[in-house]
């Protein structure tokens, strides 16, 4: 993933993937891994399906503030998405040319939390008395992705951290990481034969030794059989909080998205197919377990 930073957009997400792979160490793995076996001849070759990011359900904040960004560059929001047992509400975001990667972007429902879990959101994000992207000027790229990299509220106690982890490690995940990106994906379906399905390209993964995301299996296949996906899981690092602790918490992680033709198209050969023929969107089931990539069980494997 790489653009030509001639508009504020390719700054901005080129901007984001160069922190997201100076601390995601999965990524340059991967990229090396299929550089060496000549699947790709550069790191821009890889086609990135969808960024994205997690944000917290409170006045001035989440989906309608963040969503503000993208809509500027040109994208569409699409499909709602909610998952029940995670309080969360989402939407995709579809690119305003192909060469971009989708957007997808998450809301934790705070108020459906407990109010010992509110009560430590609202000590950090309540001081935030005014949409902060109202104050972006968004025709600035460098600004935006100034933005993006700047926490909006002071670091958490650890042992509020903790708390939080017990209830939602979603809202662990933001109340630490905030906007950071969460993850980014790589287009399985646009590698040379012998690395463009799932199933061998996480044989091909496993070989170089990235742990994968097992919840709902190594593949979470949607209903129609046309969107499979696998991801790793976060590695964990050191986060120093404020009350001078360190924790080994979970960042971001990598992940991988089959789209299949639609059924009027899947006579074409996959020289003829275009973004337009595949699947298009997300599904549900498949994201609620995509987003466990982040959780303890998943990273200590204690299945």
């Amino acid at each position: 993933m790489h653009f030509d930073e001639q508009k504020p957009l390719d700054r901005v997400l080129n901007d984001l993937f160069a922190h997201y792979r100076a601390n995601v160490a999965d990524v340059s793995k991967i990229t090396d891994a299929l550089l060496k076996n000549e699947v790709v001849s550069a790191q821009a070759d890889i086609v990135n399906d969808h960024i994205a990011f997690r944000t917290l359900g409170v006045p001035h904040l989440g989906i309608a503030s963040f969503e503000k960004i993208f809509l500027h560059y040109g994208y569409v929001r699409r499909d709602h998405y909610y998952f029940e047992g995670k309080k969360l509400d989402a939407y995709w975001y579809a690119p305003p040319s192909p060469n971009y990667p989708r957007i997808f972007v998450s809301e934790l429902q705070v108020a459906a939390l407990s109010k010992a879990a509110q009560a430590i959101i609202h000590r950090y994000t309540d001081p935030i008395t005014a949409d902060p992207v109202d104050q972006l000027d968004l025709a600035d790229g460098n600004a935006v992705a100034e933005f993006l990299q700047r926490p909006l509220w002071a670091l958490p106690l650890a042992a509020e951290y903790e708390q939080l982890l017990e209830e939602s490690e979603y809202a662990a995940w933001v109340i630490y990481n905030r906007y950071y990106l969460n993850h980014y994906t790589i287009s399985i379906h646009e590698l040379k034969e012998g690395y463009d399905t799932l199933e061998a390209f996480n044989a091909f993964l496993e070989g170089i030794g990235i742990k994968l995301n097992r919840s709902g299996g190594k593949i979470k296949t949607s209903a129609d059989g046309l969107l499979r996906q696998s991801s790793t899981v976060s590695a964990l690092y050191d986060a120093s909080f404020a009350d001078g602790r360190v924790l080994q918490i979970a960042g971001s992680y990598v992940e991988f998205a089959e789209r299949s033709p639609l059924p009027a198209y899947q006579h074409l050969p996959k020289a003829q197919l275009e973004p337009k023929h595949r699947r298009d969107g997300f599904e549900t089931n498949n994201a609620d377990k995509i987003f466990e990539s982040t959780y303890t069980q998943q990273i200590k494997g204690d299945q």
